[in-house]
């Protein structure tokens, strides 16, 4: 006859068991760990360096253009700038009162009448089919080894509408909002006529704030220079504006037939 102690195996310690569970989720997670190499925390620290770099040299580069300017220079362009508010405050003004003149019964046909026709007249003058007058500057590129490129003169043409150029004349063409101005073997050619330095430029619009746009550091008359040429801004009372531009006839485009025809 066997005893107890002889026929029951030995049973580990419950406390040696907990032990050994533990040990291996230990084991688990340490082997599921991440682990970050030497080279990948110097690659991280790298990238965080240079995207430091970048996001301060973005920085500076974008307070660059204030930071370098006179004083004078940014009070000029702080009353540009308030000139220009002024102006769409003043058109918009014009336009609420027009829009209540026509909605007014007793004076709907003059007010209309009166509107087309300054709408026509302001439409003669940006598509350059009526010649115009007015203050503002008059600027002569000088350009003896014809370097200005076509790029550099466009430059200055978009700074004069920025400013508010309501009309400019390049030599004798007009340049409205379909000119060209583009380089060719025999030089540079606005409205596919050649061009022969110097190039005389009249604009029509205010003259300070055209003059204080053309000399801010950095913008067209710079351009000029750095081209190898020189441009003298003048500001006149009155510039007159005589050359016209011819209306091509659309190709694709037709009116409208009339519905109530």
């Amino acid at each position: 006859m066997s005893t107890p102690d002889q026929d029951t195996p030995p049973q580990p310690a419950p406390e040696v068991a907990t032990r050994s569970a533990g040990d291996g989720w230990r084991t688990l997670a340490h082997a599921l760990r991440p682990r970050a190499t030497r080279a990948q925390v110097i690659t991280g620290l790298l990238c965080a360096l240079l995207g430091f770099a970048i996001a301060l040299q973005v920085r500076s580069t974008g307070e660059d253009s204030l930071s370098t300017m006179r004083q004078s220079e940014l009070v000029s362009l702080l009353d540009q700038t308030t000139r220009q508010a002024d102006q769409l405050a003043d058109q918009v003004a014009d336009l609420e009162r027009t829009r209540q003149d026509l909605r007014s019964g007793s004076t709907s046909r003059e007010a209309a009448l009166e509107s087309a026709t300054r709408s026509a007249v302001a439409q003669g003058i940006l598509s350059g089919r009526l010649p115009a007058q007015g203050p503002g500057v008059a600027i002569t590129v000088n350009d003896p080894s014809r370097s200005v490129s076509a790029l550099t003169l466009l430059n200055l043409l978009e700074e004069l509408r920025n400013a508010g150029a309501e009309a400019v004349q390049f030599n004798d063409q007009r340049l409205t909002a379909t000119s060209s101005i583009v380089a060719t073997d025999a030089g540079i050619a606005v409205n596919g006529v050649a061009q022969s330095p110097p190039y005389h430029w009249l604009a029509i619009g205010d003259p300070d704030t055209m003059a204080t746009a053309m000399a801010i550091p950095g913008g067209a008359v710079a351009k000029v220079q750095i081209d190898g040429g020189t441009a003298q801004v003048d500001t006149q009372d009155l510039v007159e504006i005589t050359a016209l531009r011819e209306l091509t006839t659309p190709q694709f485009a037709t009116p409208e037939p009339d519905s109530q025809g």
